[in-house]
């Protein structure tokens, strides 16, 4: 039977009188609005663990002023459906709970953090390092699941948990997709009809930009090509396309290393990001 949690006390009392013996535990953290991604990061933590949590919080702190805080998707009910058999524990707590009164602390990242994302977003990932780190604190896992799809914040969470010596072990799981290859994302709910349709061709266009930076082997011809092709497609903003080390984001000029391809672009009022692997 999945436990639905609302405090941090409460959580860890009900880790703390799990089964006797060892226990490995996972967690999966979310925003809620769940669908088919969500649900295999859930099973990519099942095979490392003997018991799942999942925690569904709408985080304040990494959305800005302007942004769809306010109109993020919220469906606890459905979640809970959703996760009834395949989570152990919901972990579902109230923002007063994360963030209570007087709250005055948050972490400052660098490294994977610097650029893309941050170049938009600057208030972004000191929200996301933040919550996390208070997520991690509070349930204690022995490993915790992202998904690939936030390629960056994959990155920055890792370097969160190293920087700080947390005892856990995070695991990135490998982007889900819709049929015609479209990164599964609760924004997408977002879209219309003719937006949807645009939006399928975010992935095509990032998989031909990959295969040109391998045989032609000039990056920034493929980021430009990719560049175009978005706006030719319809997108009515384009943030970045491009090609980084697959480590450290840092930049590079030859594909003489692991590399990723990066986007963020935006159709109407939609945001999608996505990433592959170049290489």
């Amino acid at each position: 039977m999945t436990q639905h949690i609302a405090t941090v006390a409460s959580l860890r009392a009900a880790l703390a009188a799990g089964p006797n013996g060892p226990v490995r535990t996972a967690l999966v953290p979310t925003l809620g609005a769940l669908h088919e991604g969500h649900i295999s990061l859930l099973n990519h933590a099942r095979k490392h663990s003997d018991r799942v949590v999942v925690s569904i919080f709408v985080n304040p702190t990494q959305f800005a002023v302007g942004e769809d805080f306010d109109a993020y998707p919220r469906s606890l009910d459905a979640d809970m459906k959703k996760l009834a058999g395949r989570a152990d524990i919901v972990f579902a707590p109230s923002a007063r709970e994360m963030y209570p009164d007087g709250h005055a602390t948050s972490i400052s990242v660098g490294g994977p953090a610097a650029g893309l994302e941050t170049d938009f977003r600057p208030h972004f990932f000191a929200g996301v390092a933040t919550v996390v780190a208070k997520l991690l604190i509070a349930a204690g896992p022995d490993v915790a699941v992202f998904g690939e799809k936030d390629y960056q914040q994959l990155l920055v969470v890792q370097r969160l948990v190293s920087d700080l010596a947390l005892p856990v072990t995070i695991i990135g799981a490998p982007t889900l997709r819709e049929v015609d290859g479209l990164a599964m994302s609760s924004r997408n709910a977002y879209l219309s009809t003719g937006e949807r349709k645009i939006a399928g061709r975010l992935n095509v266009i990032l998989r031909e930009a990959a295969l040109k930076a391998r045989t032609g082997g000039d990056l920034r011809a493929a980021e430009a090509g990719a560049t175009v092709a978005l706006w030719n497609a319809g997108f009515s903003r384009v943030d970045y396309v491009t090609i980084r080390d697959a480590q450290t984001l840092e930049h590079i000029a030859a594909l003489d290393r692991p590399a990723r391809i990066l986007a963020a672009a935006k159709i109407g009022k939609t945001r999608l990001i996505d990433n592959m692997a170049v290489g």
